[in-house]
C-alpha cells in the first residue's frame, strides 16, 4: 500500500506540473497579441518581451505640467523675466484646468505652466485650498492632454504605482513602487484620507500625477515624510486620492474655494465601559468631549457627555464619517442630530455654520 500511495502521490505531482507549465507555454504564446498583456510587456530588438510600464506612461506623462514662477528684477522691469521651479502639476479638462498642490503656488505672483511638447502657457490661480493642500489653476490653450483618470476604482495596498513629476526642476521623471497604506488620516488635517507610496516624491515632485500601470491617475502627489531637516528618501511618501481631489477641484472651480460646515464639537468613540453603562452593548457613536461656547452645538444645547448616534438618520460609526458629514453640510443648513444623554434619546436640530480656515504659513 505504502509504494501504491508514493506512485500515486508522485503521479497528481506529475500531472499538476504538466498542467502548469501548459498554462504557461498558452499565455507565453499570447502575449505579442494580447492587448492587456502588451500594456506591460514590450517587444524588444531581439524578440525578447520585458516587463515595462512605458504604455501607462505615455498615457499620462503629456498631461503632466511643470509649474514655474516668473520673477522680474525691478531694477530692470524691461528685461525678460527668469522662470524658477516650483513643483508639478495636472491638466484635468480640456478646458484647461490643473490640479496642483497649495504649497506650490502659494507665494508665487506670476505662474507659468509648461508642457512636455515645449508649449509655456501664464496661468490664473482659479482657487485654492489650504485644508487639503490643493489648488486649481487655468490655461488657455487647444488640444491639450488630458489625465486618464477612473473615480470609482480606489487604490489599493499593493497595487503597483508610478509618480510622475519635476523633481529638483531636473525635467520630468517617472519614480516606480507600490501603494504601501491607505487611509493615512491625520498627517495635515482630519479631511484628508493619503495614499502611502514607496515611489519616490522629492522636491518639485508635489503637485504631480500618482498613476496605475493602465496610465490612470490615481492621486495628487504632496508630500514625503522626513525627519528635522534631513529631506526625504525614507520611502514613505503620500498622494491625495483622485476623488478626493476631483471632488475639491469642482468645489474651487464652482466657487474659488471649499466651503465647508462646522458644528463646534470635539468627540470621541464610545467606549465599551459607556455602552455597558447604558445597557446597550451594539452602541455605536461619537460621545461628546468638548463644546465650542460659541458654536452651533452649544446654541443647540448640546453637551459634554451627549452620545451622536446618528446624522440625519444616518447611523454615526466614528469620528472622521461624522466630521466628514458636518464638513459637506451647506451653511445655515438645519439637520437632526439624534443623541443619547442619560439614557433617553433626543433628536436634536443643530443650524450648521461655516467653517473659518485659517491659512497655514
Amino acid at each position: 500500500m505504502a509504494i501504491k500511495d508514493t506512485l500515486l502521490y508522485i503521479g497528481k505531482a506529475v500531472t499538476f506540473g504538466l498542467i502548469m507549465a501548459a498554462v504557461f507555454i498558452i499565455i507565453t504564446s499570447l502575449i505579442p497579441n494580447n492587448d492587456a498583456s502588451s500594456m506591460f510587456f514590450q517587444k524588444r530588438g531581439d524578440n525578447r518581451f520585458e516587463l515595462s510600464f512605458s504604455t501607462a506612461v505615455r498615457r499620462a506623462a503629456p498631461a503632466v505640467v511643470n509649474i514655474y514662477s516668473l520673477s522680474v528684477d525691478r531694477d530692470q522691469p524691461l528685461n525678460s523675466g527668469s522662470l524658477q521651479g516650483l513643483g508639478s502639476g495636472v491638466i484635468m479638462s480640456e478646458q484647461g484646468f490643473i490640479l496642483t498642490n497649495y504649497h506650490v503656488i502659494k507665494k508665487a505672483d506670476e505662474i507659468v505652466v509648461a508642457l512636455q511638447d515645449g508649449r509655456k502657457f501664464t496661468s490664473e490661480v482659479v482657487g485654492s485650498d489650504p485644508v487639503t493642500d490643493l489648488a486649481v489653476l487655468k490655461i488657455e490653450g487647444d488640444t491639450l492632454p488630458i489625465a486618464p483618470i477612473n473615480l470609482a476604482t480606489p487604490a489599493q495596498v499593493g497595487d503597483v504605482v508610478l509618480a510622475i513629476g519635476n523633481p529638483y526642476n531636473l525635467g520630468q521623471t517617472i519614480t516606480q513602487g507600490i501603494v504601501s497604506a491607505t487611509g493615512r488620516n491625520g498627517l495635515s488635517s482630519g479631511y484628508l484620507d493619503f495614499l502611502q507610496t514607496d515611489a519616490a516624491i522629492n522636491a518639485g515632485n508635489s503637485g504631480g500625477a500618482l498613476i496605475d500601470t493602465s496610465g490612470q491617475l490615481i492621486g495628487i502627489n504632496t508630500a514625503s515624510y522626513q525627519i528635522n531637516d534631513e529631506g526625504g528618501g525614507h520611502g514613505i511618501n503620500f498622494a491625495i486620492p483622485i476623488k478626493l481631489a476631483h471632488s475639491i477641484m469642482s468645489k474651487l472651480i464652482k466657487n474659488g474655494r471649499v466651503i465647508r460646515g462646522e458644528l463646534g464639537i470635539t468627540g470621541k468613540p464610545v467606549e465599551q465601559v459607556t455602552a455597558q453603562i447604558l445597557n446597550l452593548p451594539n452602541l455605536t457613536g461619537i460621545e461628546i468631549t468638548e463644546v465650542d461656547p460659541k458654536g452651533p452645538a452649544a446654541k443647540a444645547q448640546l453637551q459634554a457627555g451627549d452620545i451622536i448616534t446618528q446624522f440625519e438618520g444616518e447611523r454615526v460609526p466614528g469620528v472622521e464619517m461624522l466630521m466628514d458629514r458636518i464638513a459637506e453640510s451647506t451653511p445655515n443648513e438645519q439637520i437632526i442630530m439624534t443623541v443619547i444623554r442619560q439614557g433617553k434619546i433626543h433628536n436634536v436640530p443643530v443650524t450648521i455654520r461655516e467653517k473659518s480656515i485659517q491659512e497655514t504659513k
